[in-house]
């Protein structure tokens, strides 16, 4: 059953994630040994933020998981091996584990961004089928995952996960606030300049086609486009 307290530390979310991770992606060498979970927990790819994680540290973190029934120790083998239980342990789906997976491995992603990094995990049919995962996520007590929202310049909304607490949102700066033109990046200015020079190419070509006409009908010049 879900504890409905669980509140992970970033580590223990790593661990974890790379456990349901290596299950689908290298499954001869799953359950995982401590050494093949430390360079899961480091790797520099696929993996936000990237971490440096001791041996010590992943014990730690594994002891946690264990407490919470999300990780177990297989027995019967020469070198001490760790699975997941992380479907079980919080009452979900497989297809609610893969994004969460994906959360946890990578940080906040758009739903496009979740169907194709969570690809290895499950294979989603569309968007709107990962919408509704997600949606079925936010709907359960205790909220696993929470829609971000849209940062200024985005035209998608991320989505982060709630096992490790409350995300911590960025404060808009005072720039952002008032709208000020710092708040505009470099590349949407660069665009508004493009704009506004292919604007005021296109009045003065309309101006010469206007005098052009004018003086074939034989009416006086004027550089005005407006009525008197």
């Amino acid at each position: 059953m879900s504890d409905p307290h669980l509140v992970l530390t970033l580590l223990e979310a790593r661990v974890l994630g790379v456990l349901v991770e290596k299950q689908h992606t290298v499954p001869d060498t799953y359950p995982l040994s401590l050494n093949a979970l430390v360079a899961g927990c480091n790797q520099k790819t696929a993996r936000s933020p990237v971490m440096d994680a001791s041996e010590d540290d992943v014990l730690v973190a594994l002891d946690g998981l264990k407490s919470h029934h999300l990780v177990q120790t297989v027995s019967g083998t020469r070198v001490v091996r760790f699975e997941h239980n992380m479907g079980r342990g919080l009452g979900v789906p497989s297809q609610s584990v893969a994004l969460l997976t994906t959360l946890m491995l990578r940080g906040p992603q758009t739903v496009a961004e979740l169907r194709l990094n969570s690809e290895r995990l499950h294979r989603f049919a569309d968007m709107s089928s990962v919408e509704a995962f997600l949606e079925e996520l936010t709907e359960k007590s205790p909220t696993r995952v929470v829609k971000l929202p849209r940062a200024p310049g985005e035209r998608e909304a991320r989505w982060t996960h709630l096992l490790c607490g409350e995300p911590t949102l960025p404060a808009p700066s005072a720039a952002g606030t008032h709208g000020d033109a710092a708040s505009v990046s470099a590349g949407e200015l660069a665009a508004l300049r493009a704009e506004v020079a292919r604007l005021g190419q296109e009045v003065a070509t309309l101006r010469a086609s206007l005098a052009e006409v004018r003086r074939e009908l034989g009416l006086p010049e004027s550089t005005s486009l407006t009525p008197a």
